[in-house]
Order: structure tokens, then sequence, then C-alpha cells
């Protein structure tokens, strides 16, 4: 999410006559836009501010505005005295607090600050960052701003807001825009991502969403996360199975394996109402791959029940499994009412027992694709090679010259291991051969 709205504010400062630059120290105008889903990532947000801090002393024209999930969507009088050499204090998803404060600075009439601000923030016309245009191959869309369900452990509902579907139109304008510049895959965004629509009743729900941007000409493939078990519907899962842009890849984190845990991260569902989704996921469409989110260390959490997330993760065998360790986030339920009562330590162990687990099981999957000859979409080359993602999502890499950027080719997979794997260009002529 952060990603799509970084680019939305480098589009917007473009359109005022802005140009990126890589060296903080030649800039007008510094954007921080941060995270703070782990209290690691505030702790990074805080330093990161501290370190600019003396080019403003040099600089007093250097306008600093921090943005996204630290500054939340309610004014902060703390956080601006803590801060008082920021300038402008941006909600997450919203440049306009920055486009503002520049176009009444700038010397120029009311009249046409007026236009070049409503330039810089019209929807639907998002022209790519210049420092990545001609060269992005997939995209993010954000689709739903905030959340409504409240997970105890969770903050983004008090830093994002309340769930907000965007308007299915303007979705669409960004879409081809970004495609009109060479974007081949889209990635639609929301904390809850099954549930686009539900606020807009005269609207496409997801599924309907999905059909509609799969008939853009030029767009290769759809991805959407993340999802959650609760409102992951038929309907959906049909949807990925009968069109062929949508990738068959599913983000569905369960968070934890036990019932009390999850009762206690009021996530809504049980393990054995988890259990039959994959199941469900996995008749509905073949070959699908799925991802998961699981937190070890909750508050409370015995070893008994995080032996129970281990062998379901064991029994599951899901594709890939984004692991974190419990961090308690001041204003949330779970920090007002239960404490943090598992040591760091512990916490530690739990991560790597399952993060070795995660690892034989991602290795025994890879291995099936041995010998395979799979569609991938190339981005951009790495240390020589090319790299690229099966629409499965895993992480293919290709020895060869050529230029491959937005291509899909098809590849022979040559090797793997649990992280990624390695294939050989399938030329033309091997194609024909095999016609």
């Amino acid at each position: 999410m952060n990603v799509a709205d970084s680019q939305r504010v480098a589009s917007a400062l473009e359109k005022l006559g802005y140009a990126g630059t890589p060296r903080p120290e030649e800039a007008d105008v510094i954007v921080l836009n941060t995270c703070v889903v782990r209290q690691s990532a505030e702790d990074k947000a805080f330093g990161r501010l501290n370190s600019l801090r003396p080019l403003k002393d040099r600089n007093p024209n250097l306008v600093i505005n921090l943005m996204g999930c630290l500054v939340g969507t309610r004014d902060n009088p703390r956080l601006r005295e803590r801060l008082p050499y920021v300038d402008v204090f941006s909600p997450p998803s919203d440049p306009a607090p920055l486009i503002d404060f520049l176009t009444r600075s700038e010397t120029r009439g009311a009249e046409e600050a007026e236009t070049a601000r409503r330039h810089a923030l019209m929807d639907g016309d998002l022209q790519l960052p210049e420092q990545v245009q001609g060269s992005l191959v997939s995209a993010y869309i954000p689709v739903v701003y905030g959340c409504s369900h409240a997970c105890t452990y969770c903050i983004i509902p008090y830093r994002r807001g309340v769930e907000v579907s965007r308007p299915h139109e303007d979705i669409l304008a960004e879409a081809h825009a970004l495609v009109r510049q060479g974007v081949k895959e889209i990635t639609l965004l929301g904390q809850i991502v099954d549930r686009y629509g539900k606020d807009r009743p005269d609207g496409p729900n997801l599924s309907g969403l999905l059909r509609l941007l799969a008939q853009i000409d030029g767009l290769e493939r759809l991805r959407f996360l993340t999802s959650h078990p609760n409102w992951i519907t038929d309907e959906l899962l049909d949807c990925v199975a009968e069109t062929p842009k949508i990738c068959p890849h599913i983000e569905v984190p369960i968070q934890a394996g036990d019932d009390s845990v999850l009762e206690n991260m009021k996530r809504g569902y049980t393990a054995e109402d988890y259990r039959r989704l994959v199941a469900k996921i996995r008749a509905r469409i073949p070959g699908v791959s799925i991802a998961t989110d699981i937190i070890v260390g909750f508050p409370g959490e015995t070893p008994e029940q995080f032996q129970r997330t281990y062998d379901l993760l064991a029994e599951l065998k899901l594709d890939v499994a984004h692991l974190a360790r419990y961090s308690t986030r001041p204003g949330t339920v779970a920090a007002r009412r239960l404490g943090d009562d598992v040591s760091a330590e512990e916490k530690m162990r739990r991560f790597r027992l399952l993060e070795q687990l995660q690892e034989s099981v991602a290795a025994e999957i890879h291995a099936r694709y041995l010998g395979q000859t799979v569609p991938v979409l190339f981005e951009e080359p790495v240390k020589g090679r090319w790299r690229g993602r099966t629409t499965t999502n895993k992480l293919v890499f290709c020895q060869t010259h050529e230029n491959l950027r937005g291509q899909v080719r098809p590849v022979e997979i040559t090797w793997t291991g649990p992280w990624s794997m390695q294939a050989r260009l399938i030329s033309t002529e091997d194609s024909k051969e095999n016609a």
C-alpha cells in the first residue's frame, strides 16, 4: 500500500514541476511515508526523521512531509510538538495536504494555484514517476482504504481509518493509465480486499471488478491481496478459476493455529474453518498457490498453543508463510487488555521453528517444478540475470542476453530452492519443435 501511495505522491509532485533526486541533500521536498504495523517500523521512521533534521537546519526552505500510518487520520498535537521541523503531516494515502502546502507557498495567483492543485490530485490520471516510467512491469492499485474489522493486535483501523472502497470508475481509469505506460501486471490492494464494494451497493464487488479489469487490452496479469478467511466467497474463487488473466495465487492469513488464540485475536474463525477453506480453494482452483501470515508470541500463547500452529502449518503445506513476532501497538485492544507476556527470546525461538519448517515445505513444493515448462512474466535484471514470476508467484531467475522486461515467456525450470528457482529460456525454435 505504501509503494502505491508513494508513487501517487511522486506523480502529483511531478505535475507541479518537481523532479526526483536520489540525494536528500539536493531536495526541495522530502516525503517520508511511514508504516507502524510493528514497533521496529515505527522506530525506523523516527530514526529517519532525526537524520533529516540537520538538512532542515542547513536549509530552512526545505519542505519535510511526514506521511502515512505514523500520522494517522486524526490531528496529533503531540506528534507535531515532537517534530517541530516537519512542515506537513499527511494521513495515509492522501497527498492533498502536501500539494495544498506547496501550491499556497508558490508565487502564483490563486486561480493558477487552484488549477495546479486540481491537476496534481486528479484521480484516474496517474502518471508514473519519471524514475520508473518505461520500466515498471508490475504495479499496485489500492481499492479499499482502511479497515473496520479491528483485530485486537492491529493498529491499522486506528491509523488508516474505517473501510472505504474506491469508486470502480477511478480504479479502471487508473488501471488503463498504468497499462498505457507499460505496466503488464496489476495487484489490487486492500486490508481485507474481499470486502471491496460492500460499502458501495451500486457498484461491483471484487469479483465484478476483477472481471472488468481483465477486459483491458495489454494487461497480462491480475492479482489481489490481502484476503480474510471470512470473506472469501465461492463467487470469488470461481472468478479466479474462470478468468485466465487472474493469477491462481491467494493470500489468506491464518495468524495462529489455536482456537483460543484466534478468539483472543478476534479473527472470527477457527483452525478447522481455515482447513476447510484451504481445501475448498485447492479444489476450485487447480494448481493454486496459497500464502498465509502467522504471528508468534501473541499475549497468552502457551507452548501447547504454539505447537498447534506449527502442526497446522506442517499439515497444510502452504506455499508461503509470512512470519512475524508479536509487537505491542499502543491503542489496540491487545495492548490495553492482554499485555505482552511471551519473552523476546521465546518469540524468536518460535519464529525460527516456523521459519525452518516453512523452508522445508517451500523447498518440497518448488521441487515439483523441476523440469516443467511454465510462463514467467519478467520484471528486471538483477546481478546479470532476469528476474520474473510465475502465475503462482514463484520467483524465477533466467540467464539471457535478451531484453525480457515486460515479456511473458515460457521457461524450463532447471534448479529449485526454497525461495526461488532458476530456469532456461525456451527459444522460439524450441517452442516450434514442441508444438
